[in-house]
C-alpha cells in the first residue's frame, strides 16, 4: 500500500519553474550569481535567500510579507492537481508538499487542495510584517531526502510505503526514499534516470494512472 504520496510544488503543484523566480520577476530582476554561488557551494541555504531578499529590497526597500503574499497570489495550480490530490485522499493516503520553494505559496496551494502536510522555506519577519532579510530553511534545496525520512519518521511510514512527484534533479532525493518516484513533465535527464515512472504529459491527474495498481489505504484520510 502507498500511505503517503511527497509533492514538489515549483514545476509540479504548480505552473511555474520557480515561487522565487516568480517574485524576482514581479520586480524585474533576477539572481543569477546567488544560483551560481549556491550550485557552486560557495554559499548555503540561509545565504542563498538573503541574497534573493537583497535584491527584492532593492526595489521595496520596506517589502512586507503581505506583500509577498499578493505577488505570488497569481501563481496557476497545474492542470489535475484538484484530481490528483481528491484521488489520492481517495486512497486514504496523504499528501505532503516537500519544496525549497516558497512557504506563503505552499501554505495556500495545500490549503486549496487539501494537502496533509506543507514544508517549505520561509522568511523572518519583524513585528509590523517587514521582511528582516533573514530567512527560515525547513527544506534544504539538495536535502530533500533528509527532509523526507524525517516526515515519513513522524508519520510512521516506510519508503516502501511511499511515492513521490517531482520534475528536476533535486527531487531524485525524494525518489531514493521512496518505492514509486514519478517524474511529471521533467526538466533533466537525471530526473528521468532516477524516476520509476516518467509522466510527459501536462495534467497531473494522469498520476493516478500509475498508482492504480496498489491497493487502497483504507478509509478516505481525514479532511
Amino acid at each position: 500500500m502507498l500511505r503517503l504520496v511527497a509533492l514538489d510544488l515549483d514545476g509540479t503543484l504548480v505552473d511555474v519553474e520557480s515561487s522565487w523566480a516568480v517574485v524576482h520577476r514581479h520586480f524585474g530582476d533576477r539572481n543569477d550569481e546567488g544560483l551560481r554561488r549556491f550550485l557552486a557551494k560557495e554559499i548555503d541555504d540561509h545565504e542563498f535567500i538573503r541574497s534573493d531578499v537583497r535584491i527584492w529590497r532593492r526595489h521595496r526597500p520596506d517589502l512586507r510579507i503581505d506583500e509577498l503574499e499578493e505577488i505570488l497570489g497569481g501563481v496557476p495550480l497545474m492542470p489535475g492537481a484538484e484530481a490528483l490530490v481528491r484521488g489520492l485522499r481517495a486512497r486514504g493516503a496523504r499528501t505532503a508538499i516537500i519544496s525549497g520553494g516558497i512557504d506563503l505559496l505552499a501554505r495556500r496551494v495545500a490549503r486549496d487542495l487539501g494537502v496533509d502536510v506543507a514544508l517549505a522555506n520561509g522568511f523572518r519577519v519583524a513585528p509590523d510584517g517587514r521582511l528582516t532579510g533573514e530567512g527560515i530553511v525547513r527544506v534544504p534545496i539538495l536535502e530533500k531526502e533528509a527532509v523526507l525520512a524525517s516526515l515519513q519518521s513522524q508519520l510512521g511510514i516506510g519508503p516502501d510505503e511511499t511515492a513521490s512527484v517531482g520534475n528536476s534533479e533535486i527531487d531524485v532525493g525524494l525518489f531514493r526514499r521512496s518505492r514509486v518516484g514519478i517524474a511529471f513533465r521533467p526538466v533533466d535527464d537525471v530526473v528521468r534516470r532516477g524516476a520509476t515512472t516518467i509522466v510527459p504529459g501536462e495534467n497531473l491527474e494522469a498520476i493516478l494512472d500509475v498508482l492504480r495498481d496498489f491497493p487502497r489505504v483504507g478509509p478516505p484520510a481525514p479532511a
